[in-house]
């Protein structure tokens, strides 16, 4: 089962390595170079101690902890969306946690990151933090209005205390 983790370890990384170096080691230009620095990065490896990545089936349970523990910050965070506590910084911690061993959960960190970051930038623009205060707003007079209605019609009695009025 390759999860991509411990590709550092594959020769297939170490001879693409080299081959990189050698040519930009060939190339007086430079092109090599600017080429490897357009936003690639480079692969997945697994942060398992060097000890623990010799052994293959030492690295195996090593995954499976990670995975384990990593499903059960998810599923405590997940439980924390109805509960009272912070249910999205215990997802994206479980997350976090995966994507030390695992390349695809590196990556869909990667992905939730630039999608956050984008959506802080759009609640910069003037544009939308008006229209979010105006539906805010909108919002706290209805809410308001449906407080008050209750208010006048029963009163302060509670809604399971209401008889045939």
């Amino acid at each position: 089962m390759n999860t991509g983790s411990d590709r550092g370890t594959n020769e297939s990384a170490n001879e693409s390595a080299n081959e990189s170096a050698s040519e930009s080691a060939n190339d007086p230009a430079g092109t090599a170079a600017k080429d490897s620095g357009s936003g690639q990065e480079a692969p997945h490896v697994s942060k398992a101690p060097d000890f623990i990545k010799a052994r293959r089936g030492l690295h195996l349970s090593w995954q499976v902890g990670v995975f384990v523990v990593g499903l059960a910050v998810i599923g405590a965070g997940i439980a924390m969306l109805v509960l009272p506590g912070p249910g999205w910084v215990a997802i994206f911690a479980g997350l976090a946690i995966w994507a030390t061993e695992f390349a695809w959960a590196h990556l869909v960190l990667r992905w939730t990151k630039r999608k956050v970051s984008e959506a802080a930038q759009k609640a910069l623009d003037p544009k939308v933090r008006r229209r979010n205060i105006i539906l805010t707003s909108i919002g706290l007079v209805i809410a308001g209005a449906l407080i008050g209605f209750y208010l006048w019609k029963y009163g302060m009695v509670l809604p399971w205390n209401i008889k045939d009025q």
